[in-house]
């Protein structure tokens, strides 16, 4: 049964123990379970759900806190299957002595759902148990704050437990040598707190961590070791690619949307190389609530949405997964082995743990309808975003420490004691709501505290997780840092910063120390030593606030008709030296962030904006690549060296694009281009922009004709006036331009990969992506099968083709190929650096899925991103090897015939022989000693290290995305149409074009509002009626919201003034509308289907109250507003 929250029962409820028993009388009995079972194993096997309390359809870690305050560790826990009719979502459970809850001067009830526990007799309590402080709630744009709940699992509680102990460094150690549990990566999901994954190496599945108790206290982001459940009790897979009778909700079914790449710098027009190729599972959106990479768990929701009767895209949920159900060793009926069945006993400690995932891997696929589950047995490593952890304060619910009875704690009124604890709610909803010392504060906010001041509420902070003990649910948390009212841009930026490790600070002296003085010029014995190449006409295409140049193109024909194009990157390696002050400094920062108006460069701007940068009319130092490719766009010779070149031109991405639009003929205005220096003129610039273009279009072809694949999804711009405040967006469009000198980098990249991997096979920094969750990408093949839509997924060629196909198919329709897009990214992983000594003895792992190539690298960007520095000292390594290399074999043939390859480690074909023979590997071995070439295992760690800063810089640049559009939000509101993805009886899922984004609208349990689901049709029908008001409802959360909540009604007789003047004013503040095209109201009853265009009104939640979010609301006409 549900808890009622009607006024004037609850506090009856709560109050008297012995009314609560009579009020719940028709609870089942208890079927006392074994002693030896405790609550916290039963819950695993049957897969406990939690009913969350909604606001707007959103359930909340707050409430999940209160429901999960009852230790599991009792017995007498009474389980039924989640499928038995009346109660499909959850148990009923008897609350040991649930302290009163006040919001809004109401009393509130909550009642966990699925368990059944007894100590003492039913309604116990404890002599010294947390009492709660009553206060208003804050607003209801923040949700988990507005129903937070005591923590009454803060200390030890005799022998009552929460969470099984985590197992010790040897137990782990023998076990995954053993192949019993395996080292994984912890995601929460952002949306449903019960619901966490593991991604294993190998697997293209991920481990669906069942609930809180299965999590053992792991925090987003930990290294754990997870042991998997027996097959019996594997959860159902959901999705459209499974059998018939399991066609559950897919799991592709998100809040918010995915994106298609981690931006290299996307927001300066930076991301030359690999723009559409760095796939990351979540859309960089301006309303991006992100979750991590790689795989996301298997709902996007609580069970909400795994009722019957749910249709998304056509599928009928038959209901929530029923775990356990059948013998260990029957599935459905049929005989089946365990996974402990199937592991080899017999081979070697290396061989076990690859055999277990092999195994594992096999079991999986062998049974497509079912997803492995697991549990957590310990944390290997834990994430540094444990001390980096934003958040606001939350007053209204304060818990007593242990030693202060109840009566005592009431002669305190309002004010706050040292000895209370007050909860944490951070921003990010994969952590859990945290518990804070109040006598641990900061003097400045104990002092606020403790006087009662409830605006500290409005300050965002910053926390660390300081202890989660086995015998409570929820972590406490320190106070590190103040940034200020979270309303204010500032401070979230601040905020930002912190919560991703991101260093702000002024470059050391020491590391400036690194670098020469200036006024400074090339030395004369650089120039005698390298390749001058000043006599070529060398010109960089950059965006047009670009500052860090670090990459030029060069081109000119041959006599025989090929074309010789000059890759020229910036020399970094001759001022960044191993072990100096710098390159610690730059390895610490590992990249450049960009944050829209402002950077934080890797390197002191001295090096990264003048001395390396390859501006225009002064001398550079460069590495550079002369490739020689034929009309086919087959590269038939090389060369690779040190250079000394002059950029004659700053071209921006316009400029090369007028040039590439300018037909033959026109008329050519030197004041619409910079300045040439040199003996160049404008014209030769425009030829030679003319000629790369004509390479690149067929270097692309070929690209694709190999089997890359491009995801292109729309990108989302900001425009700042003169003080930096955003005041528009729009649209990105990548021009041809960017494509352009896209594909000369992709060029060198891959050449560079061959190289240093063929040279250094165990110590080459390398980048890879692996394979598409195979889940996923069969929904996404449903998805477009049902819409009548043909995608091949056997390859990632295929797949680019059939999306060119679909492309113009729907070229009358390109919102819906957004959608489609959309879709197309949420399968794809991350790509990761790593060093080629890990996966040596599987190369086939090494490769690229999305460029279809089988080694890649960075080596283009060397003045914002350390790996491409790693990358240019192992290719000068090469290189002098091969110098050295040669001068031997030189002086032994000084007086033959025979023939030297001078290149044979960096030419078109790599000398096997040579690297292999003892004068090859003594010459390499001597050029990794001289350039500080890592071992394998160092690089290993500077590839995890750069890793971990790459995705914190991308997570900064989307979050400042989102921070920028909330502000743009807050100033005005924003109508737009919005395609509708999912349907069911409680709410859709939409896609809004303007913003490029997708959100949810509920719509039940509202006054006013009368829903009618077809399930038949999968249509739903919105009807706005005067009969339907609060009323307790059976099954339902009986959290009912107003009509306003869900839609903005604008009266018929004068729309706009209705829409700007009362309803926006009344509702959201002075704003504006904002809409470039006229965008009309719907009427009232409102009927839609799936891919039904809906108009909605987008504005700004949160702030000062909860984390920043876009609201969506339905935009209605009607004459009974």
């Amino acid at each position: 049964m549900r808890a009622s929250v009607q006024e004037g029962s609850m506090v009856e409820r709560f109050d008297d123990g012995d009314k609560k028993k009579k009020r719940r009388s028709n609870r089942r009995p208890k079927q006392n379970s074994s002693p030896s079972t405790s609550a916290s194993e039963v819950s695993e096997i049957r897969g406990v759900s939690l009913e969350f309390s909604e606001k707007n359809g959103t359930p909340t870690r707050a409430t999940m806190a209160a429901a999960l305050s009852i230790s599991p560790n009792q017995q007498g826990l009474n389980v039924t299957t989640l499928t038995e009719p009346g109660l499909s979502r959850a148990l009923n459970v008897d609350i040991v002595s649930m302290p009163t809850m006040h919001i809004n001067d109401q009393v509130e009830s909550f009642v966990l759902q699925d368990a059944q526990m007894h100590s003492g007799g039913t309604g116990s309590k404890k002599k010294y148990e947390p009492t709660v402080c009553g206060g208003s709630s804050g607003t209801t744009t923040n949700k988990k704050k507005e129903e937070s709940v005591p923590c009454s699992q803060i200390g030890h509680h005799g022998q009552r437990t929460c969470f099984s102990p985590h197992w010790s460094t040897e137990a782990v150690e023998k076990a995954l040598e053993e192949g019993l549990v395996f080292k994984a990566l912890f995601h929460v999901n952002a949306h449903n707190a019960l619901e966490a994954y593991c991604r294993i190496d190998g697997m293209q599945t991920d481990i669906l961590i069942n609930g809180i108790p299965a999590q053992n206290r792991a925090v987003d982001g930990d290294i754990v070791a997870v042991k998997i459940d027996p097959l019996s009790l594997w959860a159902k897979m959901k999705g459209p690619n499974v059998t018939r009778n399991n066609t559950e909700t897919p799991e592709g079914f998100n809040l918010l949307t995915k994106d298609d790449k981690v931006a290299d710098n996307i927001c300066k027009g930076k991301g030359k190389v690999d723009a559409g190729y760095e796939f990351a599972q979540y859309r960089s959106s301006p309303s991006q609530n992100k979750e991590d990479v790689d795989c996301k768990s298997s709902s996007s929701r609580s069970n909400h949405f795994q009722e019957k009767g749910y249709d998304y895209e056509g599928n009928v949920s038959t209901g929530s997964t029923n775990h356990g159900l059948a013998s260990r060793d029957t599935i459905d009926g049929m005989r089946c082995a365990s996974f402990d069945s199937l592991m080899i006993n017999s081979c070697s400690e290396k061989d076990v743990v690859i055999n277990a995932v092999e195994k594992l891997c096999l079991l999986a696929n062998s049974f497509p309808s079912k997803r492995p589950t697991g549990k957590i047995v310990s944390i290997i490593e834990r994430s540094s975003r444990r001390e980096g952890i934003i958040g606001h304060l939350y007053m209204k619910h304060c818990t007593i420490f242990r030693d202060i009875s109840k009566e005592d704690a009431k002669k305190n009124n309002n004010n706050v004691s040292e000895r209370e604890y007050i909860q944490l709610i951070p921003t990010d909803a994969k952590f859990p709501n945290m518990v804070v010392l109040v006598k641990k504060l900061p003097k400045c906010i104990k002092k606020r505290v403790t006087s009662g001041d409830v605006t500290v509420e409005m300050d965002l902070v910053a926390a660390q997780i300081d202890d989660w003990a086995e015998e409570s649910f929820l972590p406490e948390a320190l106070i590190l840092h103040v940034f200020g009212r979270g309303s204010e841009v500032q401070p979230q930026l601040d905020a930002i910063l912190f919560q991703n490790a991101i260093c702000s600070s002024e470059f050391a002296p020491e590391a400036l120390s690194c670098l020469p003085c200036v006024p400074w010029e090339v030395p004369l014995k650089e120039i005698q030593s390298r390749i001058d190449l000043r006599n070529l006409c060398i010109f960089t295409i950059d965006p047009s606030t670009a500052t860090d140049l670090d990459d030029a193109l060069s081109v000119e024909k041959l006599s025989n008709g090929n074309y010789r194009v000059g890759i020229h990157i910036a020399d970094v390696s001759y001022y960044v030296l191993p072990e100096t002050a710098l390159d610690s400094e730059a390895q610490l920062r590992s990249t450049s962030v960009y944050m829209l108006q402002r950077k934080l460069p890797m390197l002191p701007p001295l090096l990264s904006e003048n001395l390396g940068s390859l501006n225009p009319g002064v001398d550079r130092l460069a590495v550079s690549m002369l490739l020689d490719i034929n009309h086919a766009g087959d590269v038939v010779d090389r060369w690779i060296g040190r250079t000394v070149i002059q950029s004659c031109c700053k071209l921006s991405y316009q400029h090369a694009q007028d040039i590439i639009d300018m037909a033959i003929g026109s008329n050519i205005l030197a004041d619409d281009y910079p300045k040439v220096y040199g003996c160049f003129e404008l014209l030769d610039i425009i030829t030679y922009v003319k000629s790369l273009h004509e390479i690149s279009k067929v270097l692309k072809w070929k690209r694709f004709i190999n089997g890359a694949l491009w995801l292109d999804n729309p990108k989302i711009g900001f425009l700042f006036d003169e003080y930096g405040i955003p005041y528009d967006s729009m649209f990105s469009e990548r021009k041809e331009s960017n494509f352009l000198v896209e594909e000369f980098m992709l060029l060198a990249n891959m050449t560079v990969a061959e190289i240093i991997f063929r040279a250094y096979p165990d110590g080459a920094l390398l980048r890879r992506q692996p394979e598409p969750n195979m889940r996923k990408l069969r929904d996404f093949a449903a998805f477009c099968q049902k819409h009548g839509l043909k995608l091949d997924i056997s390859s990632s060629g295929q797949i680019h083709c059939s999306l060119e196909q679909i492309r113009e198919k729907l070229k009358g329709d390109p919102v819906l190929y957004d959608i489609v897009i959309s879709y197309a990214t949420r399968p794809m992983q991350l790509a990761s650096y790593f060093c080629s000594g890990d996966l040596k003895d599987n190369e086939h792992e090494c490769g690229h899925y999305a460029l279809a190539v089988p080694f890649y690298t960075h080596f283009t960007s060397p003045l914002r991103r350390y790996p491409d520095v790693v990358v240019h000292r192992t290719l000068l390594a090469v290189i002098e090897a091969e110098e050295l290399y040669f001068k031997h074999q030189k002086a032994l043939h000084v007086n033959k015939d025979l023939e030297v390859h001078k290149r044979c480690f960096t030419g078109i074909k790599f000398d096997q022989n040579a690297a292999k023979s003892m004068e090859g590997r003594e010459a390499l071995s001597a050029a990794a000693l001289k350039h500080q070439i890592p071992h394998t295992e160092i690089l290993a760690d500077i590839a995890t290290y750069c890793n971990q800063r790459k995705l914190a810089s991308k997570n900064v640049k989307d979050a400042c995305d989102k921070l920028f559009m909330w502000f743009l939000l807050k100033k005005e509101v924003v109508l737009s149409e919005a395609r509708i993805l999912g349907l069911g009886p409680k709410f859709m899922s939409i896609y809004i074009q303007k913003l490029a984004i997708e959100r949810r609208i509920y719509y039940d349990e509202v006054e006013g509002l009368t829903v009618e689901w077809l399930e038949y049709t999968s249509t739903l029908v919105l009807c706005m009626s005067a009969t339907n008001r609060r009323a307790f409802r059976k099954g339902g959360t009986n959290k009912w919201r107003t009509l306003d909540e869900v839609a903005l009604l604008t009266c018929p007789f004068n729309q706009e003034v209705a829409v700007v003047e009362s309803t926006i004013d009344a509702e959201l503040g002075s704003r504006s509308v904002n809409s470039q095209t006229k965008i009309d109201p719907a009427f009232f009853p409102l009927t839609v289907r799936i891919l039904s265009t809906i108009p909605v009104v987008l504005h700004a939640v949160g702030g000062d109250d909860g984390p920043l979010d876009i609201g969506v609301r339905l935009y209605m006409s009607s004459y009974f507003e």
